[in-house]
């Protein structure tokens, strides 16, 4: 894998004139998202000599005759005159002209659906509305495509108009076909990565051999929540040569927030500012950061400065609510999502954070329906999941719970969060247990709230199991000992005697230092558990 490695990045003058070349291909055809992403990548290496700067390549006969027309449309298709581009591009033959004007078409769709739901609906209700052009789209696409006379970027599009129909298996396929056919287009890369719903169908795909694949690899790992691997991926890049990319900061950081490794989170955060100090993308992710760790100042630095910078960005709207949020203005904060939401009714972040405002409002089905709407943008969003197993839960509907919190378990299945959640709806349901089971995961992948042994002793008083119980506060002690927190254990060892007096004498002894099976009859101390097995209970 390394000697891959090495030979894919050994040259990075030739990827350096790659990227060159595939940013001025993507912002003759209006993919400025592309540009973006190759453009930073070009910015973090080492700037080429006159010599090495790639020439532009050589236009075909179709090319020069369609050279006018082309321009013409290009123009009006950067001041969003998409009607008009596509009016003065019908009848060119060449790719590059025919991809514009599927493409203005497209985008003139898009943005008469907007226009049409921008003050007529809420934003609840916006993803409702389709873009009227899509079908015919489709049709033309896929005569072209069966003669094979689509090249990458119009195989991107086709895949693109596919996924907004709900044609997911065939997107998928014309994504890998787009990225075979031009493999340093990230755009394919990206919403080929939005299908993709587990490491399975991942690992199912024929993918080219191309440095951008690393790229992607980490990337989806990012997604799939598989941490360790993305770090390491990004890291193996930073060491070939892109360790000046902010791109590659930037999705470190969010791996970090991913696995609630706050601290370096956060610094890797005030770093890119430092770096990058007008940047706006990734930065709602930067204030739910803020928001955990109560950093009102910080927060509210944040979006004063982002508002300066551009007040009518998605990210502006969600640094705005978090603020309001933490102040314990929800109403306001709910405005501000919904805010974000007009401008982008598939922002994943803002539907499901206007969810949870709903849920400090105690308006649940409101959040029912944004956590409903952020599972529709990303299956893969385990807030959304967890969120509507909360819901339920206080509305008392326990089975519903258990459904959405597996949901949750299923894509986080080392979060504490989850299992602890899983516990309490086994408990209500009586399902003890499987209760138990879960505490005790819970307590072996990392409790983070440091709750699961409390509920598990706690449910082994319920049970008259006081020994067990009394091996869950001696574990919980030692463990608020090494955090420092005397008082709270002291309390805990009166408890613990409170335990033992209502049981019958055991031969455990309370001064040993021991790890138990809490699904155990047998309390002889146990030196060494290995983690329960959970497939009774695992979704």
């Amino acid at each position: 894998m390394a000697a891959t490695r090495s030979s894919e990045f050994g040259d990075l003058v030739q990827i350096k004139k790659q990227l060159i070349s595939i940013t001025a291909q993507c912002k003759e055809r209006g993919l400025v998202h592309s540009v973006k992403w190759a453009s930073e990548l070009a910015f973090s290496l080492d700037p080429l000599p006159l010599n090495e700067i790639p020439p532009a390549p050589e236009l075909t006969e179709e090319d020069a005759r369609d050279l006018d027309a082309l321009c013409l449309a290009k123009s009006y298709f950067d001041l969003k005159e998409y009607d008009r581009a596509a009016y003065f591009l019908r009848g060119c033959r060449s790719q590059k002209a025919y991809f514009l004007y599927m493409y203005s078409r497209y985008l003139s769709g898009e943005k008469k659906k907007d226009d049409e739901t921008v003050d007529s609906l809420g934003p609840l209700e916006k993803g409702q509305v389709r873009n009227e052009a899509l079908r015919e789209l489709r049709v033309e696409l896929s005569k072209k495509h069966s003669a094979g006379e689509l090249d990458g970027f119009a195989l991107y599009l086709y895949g693109v108009v596919l996924r907004k129909l709900d044609l997911l298996k065939e997107a998928v396929e014309i994504f890998v076909a787009a990225t075979h056919a031009l493999p340093l287009h990230w755009g394919s890369w990206l919403e080929l990565c939005n299908l993709i719903t587990n490491i399975e169908m991942l690992k199912s795909l024929s993918l080219p051999e191309c440095w951008v694949r690393d790229f992607f690899m980490a990337h989806m790992f990012t997604e799939l929540q598989m941490i360790k691997e993305a770090l390491q991926k990004y890291q193996s890049l930073m060491e070939a040569g892109f360790a000046k990319s902010t791109y590659i900061i930037s999705q470190i950081a969010v791996a970090y927030h991913n696995i609630r490794d706050i601290d370096q989170a956060l610094y890797l955060f005030n770093e890119l500012r430092e770096q990058d100090p007008f940047r706006i993308e990734n930065m709602d992710t930067f204030s739910n950061l803020l928001y955990v760790r109560s950093m009102k100042p910080e927060l509210s630095y944040l979006a004063h400065n982002l508002v300066e910078i551009d007040k009518y960005r998605v990210e502006t709207c969600c640094v705005i609510g978090n603020y309001y949020s933490l102040r314990s203005q929800h109403e306001k904060a709910a405005l501000y999502f919904q805010r974000a939401l007009k401008l982008n009714p598939r922002c994943l972040g803002a539907w499901t954070l206007m969810g949870h405002e709903y849920m400090e409002m105690k308006n649940t089905s409101a959040a029912i329906q944004a956590y409903r709407h952020a599972i529709e943008v990303n299956k893969r969003d385990y807030r959304a999941w967890y969120g509507l197993g909360q819901t339920y839960e206080i509305l008392k509907m326990p089975f519903y719970s258990l459904y959405y919190y597996r949901k949750a378990h299923q894509l986080r299945p080392n979060d504490s969060r989850m299992l602890v959640a899983l516990g309490e709806c086994y408990e209500k349901l009586s399902q003890q247990v499987e209760a138990k089971k879960c505490y005790w995961r819970a307590y072996s992948v990392g409790d983070v709230e440091r709750m699961a042994l409390l509920k598990l002793a706690k449910l082994h008083e319920q049970l008259n199991e006081f020994d067990d119980a009394a091996q869950c506060y001696i574990i919980y002690i030692q463990d608020i000992f090494s955090c420092g927190a005397r008082e709270e254990g002291k309390a805990l060892l009166r408890q613990i005697s409170a335990v033992r007096e209502q049981g019958e004498p055991s031969s455990t002894d309370l001064s040993v230092p021991c790890v138990f099976n809490p699904l155990s009859n047998n309390t002889t101390p146990v030196r060494r558990v290995s983690p329960l097995d959970l497939s009774s209970v695992t979704p």
